[in-house]
């Protein structure tokens, strides 16, 4: 009787080289952007101001940052690689020469900035806000304009009692490409954070909501 032989299945293997292939294009993109001229470090980003607001459902802040990317950044941009960061707030309580400080407040916000190469316009996400740019500085002026941001329930500070806060902003280098964000170019060309903004409030009166209008 003769024997037949049945070929395996080479799905496994194709499977395989599909992600190899991704693979090595994120790791030649990577190391295009490596050897890109004019590599260098944002020095210059920085919270200008930030200030907490009370409204009747409880505090906000409004805040404006300064965003410079270095040439390695504004490169992947340019590219398509979309570009995440993270708006980190935190509120605390001083404590007393016996007792450590409270924390009140850690919020985040993410934030994401990319071009749209059909549209040719940069497109800015912040929270559920969704805007476009003509051009990278107004785009990056746009990233770092906050307004309205609802930090802090009502009720969680006392009026007048003294709080400290500080901001900043970095970018959220685990949402880059893999190949990227694991050292596909060096680290300090991926860097991007701001110091820390520091300043004391006193916490201030929630406004009384008007009472509804009648029809």
């Amino acid at each position: 009787m003769m024997a037949s032989i049945t070929p395996c299945c080479r799905r496994p293997d194709i499977a395989r080289r599909g992600a190899a292939w991704v693979w090595l294009a994120g790791l030649m993109l990577a190391c295009w952007l490596a050897i890109a001229p004019g590599v260098g470090s944002a020095d210059d980003s920085a919270v200008k101001k930030a200030a907490l607001r009370a409204t009747p459902q409880g505090y906000v802040l409004d805040a404006d940052v300064e965003i410079a990317l270095n040439p390695t950044l504004e490169n992947a941009l340019s590219k398509g690689i979309n570009l995440h960061f993270l708006l980190e707030l935190e509120v605390t309580r001083p404590g007393s020469w016996y007792w450590f400080d409270e924390d009140i407040a850690e919020p985040v916000r993410k934030l994401r900035i990319y071009y749209h190469l059909l549209l040719r316009r940069y497109v800015v996400e912040s929270g559920y806000v969704t805007r476009t740019a003509a051009t990278l500085p107004e785009a990056l002026a746009m990233l770092g304009r906050i307004n309205d941001w609802q930090v802090i329930d009502r009720g969680a500070l006392k009026t007048g009692r003294r709080y400290e806060a500080r901001l900043r902003l970095r970018l959220d280098k685990e949402q880059l490409p893999k190949p990227l964000s694991i050292g596909g170019v060096s680290n300090e060309q991926w860097e991007l954070a701001t110091p820390w903004h520091k300043w004391s409030f006193d916490a201030p009166p929630i406004p009384v909501s008007p009472p509804p209008v009648s029809p």
